[in-house]
């Protein structure tokens, strides 16, 4: 079973290389964020033309999150249930061949000591009481997603110039440890030890070229799911060429249960 997390920075933008990737790899679940369509926008026709079945929680221009399966996803939840009736689109849930999967894009931040920073901090804080309440840690359980948080110094190109601001700050990686502290693992860090494996680049200064980049799509698993880990990995090549995102697809390989 693949599944897939890939923050497209729209979708529309992107649906030409977004079906050209589906078609090559065929996973069983992608889970999309940054979508910035509403869902009557989404291009659902032409992956379901795919064969998948298509989840959308979406919102104009910012945001949104999307999750297609091959098979019919079960139990769907859009949002955090004490989220406004105007609340950003950020959180879509289901349950997928067994694996209940939590597909999120985390909030920015933007500045330390902002309102936007305290409300990412928050929204983590609330994510991880949706988990107690919703999932149990001896289920298999992927959460998974743009965290906008860099876990570690190997996370990072240049970790001197990023402690204490946004992506690589005290507080950021307290609120993550708080999540994984439900019973999470970083499955990435399971098959990789290594430093320089970064799954997003700036679009500016050569980011990409000169790998100055940032490992903060991640995909997190209960025990249950990563004892059946066989890979885990990040599509570096679905960076290159015209008018790619500027993150690149991360994957994870489970043997059958």
């Amino acid at each position: 079973m693949k599944i897939v997390s890939w923050n497209v920075n729209s979708i529309r933008a992107r649906a030409e290389r977004a079906e050209a990737w589906v078609r090559k790899h065929e996973p069983d679940v992608l889970a999309l964020q940054e979508t910035k369509v509403v869902d009557e926008d989404f291009p659902r026709e032409a992956f379901k033309a795919l064969g998948y079945h298509v989840e959308t929680f979406g919102q104009k221009t910012y945001n949104g999150v999307a999750i297609l399966s091959r098979t019919k996803p079960e139990d769907v939840v859009r949002g955090l249930p004490d989220d406004d009736e105007d609340a950003e689109r950020r959180l879509l849930a289901a349950t997928v061949d067994g694996v209940r999967i939590v597909n999120v894009y985390v909030p920015n931040g933007r500045e330390v000591d902002t309102p936007p920073f305290e409300y990412k901090l928050a929204w983590l804080g609330r994510l991880r009481a949706f988990l107690d309440a919703t999932a149990t840690p001896a289920a298999p359980l992927i959460v998974l997603g743009d965290f906008n948080i860099a876990p570690d110094e190997r996370d990072v190109y240049d970790p001197d110039a990023f402690r204490g601001h946004v992506h690589f700050h005290p507080r950021e990686h307290k609120a993550l440890a708080g999540v994984c502290a439900f019973g999470l693992s970083d499955l990435f860090r399971e098959h990789h030890r290594e430093g320089g494996r970064y799954s997003w680049w700036d679009y500016r200064q050569l980011g990409f070229p000169r790998n100055a980049g940032l490992r903060i799509d991640l995909i997190l698993g209960t025990e249950a799911v990563a004892e059946r880990s066989t890979a885990c990995d990040i599509d570096r090549d679905e960076r290159k060429g015209a008018k790619p995102s500027d993150h690149a697809p991360v994957w994870v390989d489970l043997a059958a249960s």
